[in-house]
């Protein structure tokens, strides 16, 4: 099964930590974010793994080779300006011949990949988003009123929004869909499927994520890596060269 990590980001608000490194081989742990993310999809299947990188992709490559270690086969895929979010899979319209999962580099997740790519190959979409419902607390209450006179107080209540969560499930036909040689992000390929009447499905995500976009971002999965990925966490996979 394959997949493809869009590793090419520039890190910018992780700064200064991204300035040494490329933001998918920041350490998390014992390990850099990359090798979780790999080994995670290896457990569910996925052994044949595309890197789309641009910034020094000569370090992504020279701290995983081929992927033998990890017990996948993994291939560079390097685009020689800014593609965005979606523009860099038209790299790989040759490889990208059966459904592949597609994930954002920068994201720790114990999401279940086996069900996210069984629902959607149960689907009739050639686009399944994953998505998560985040609930944020609001600070003040809520008042309705009817022209001069209040008709309802809710106290602090939560707003709840549903978000991408950076992780999506493709079929190859979506690949006519993405423009090539130009910039072209995966809100806007979204956006456009939609508006050709293209069905779209989506999954939720229920288990642990996170999108390590900031400074406190990175330190919070420092603290949760142990709990999720470190020894003995549920779900937490190991390779080694026995199996």
């Amino acid at each position: 099964m394959k997949a493809v990590i869009l590793a090419g980001g520039l890190g910018t608000r992780l700064k200064p930590f991204t300035e040494v490194i490329p933001k998918p081989l920041l350490p998390v742990g014992e390990k850099a974010i990359l090798q979780i993310q790999i080994e995670h999809l290896r457990a569910h299947g996925f052994d044949e793994i595309y890197l789309a990188t641009n910034y020094k992709s000569e370090y992504i490559s020279n701290f995983f080779g081929k992927g033998e270690l990890l017990g996948v086969r993994l291939t560079i895929s390097k685009e020689n300006e800014p593609l965005g979010t979606a523009g860099p899979l038209g790299l790989l319209r040759e490889e990208l011949t059966e459904p592949f999962l597609v994930m954002n580099g920068d994201i720790l997740t114990q999401a279940d990949y086996t069900l996210l790519f069984e629902a959607a190959m149960r689907s009739t979409s050639i686009l399944t988003l994953g998505i998560r419902k985040e609930v944020f607390p609001f600070r003040f209450g809520n008042i309705s009123f009817s022209g001069d006179y209040v008709t309802g107080i809710e106290e602090k209540p939560d707003l709840i929004t549903w978000i991408l969560a950076g992780i999506y499930v493709m079929k190859p036909e979506i690949l006519d869909h993405i423009p090539p040689g130009r910039t072209y992000g995966m809100d806007q390929l979204i956006r456009d499927l939609l508006m050709k009447q293209v069905p779209v499905a989506k999954y939720e995500i229920r288990e642990y994520w996170i999108d390590i976009g900031k400074v406190d971002d990175y330190e919070q999965a420092q603290k949760d890596y142990r709990i999720y990925f470190g020894q003995g966490a549920p779900g937490r996979e190991e390779y080694s060269s026995d199996q």
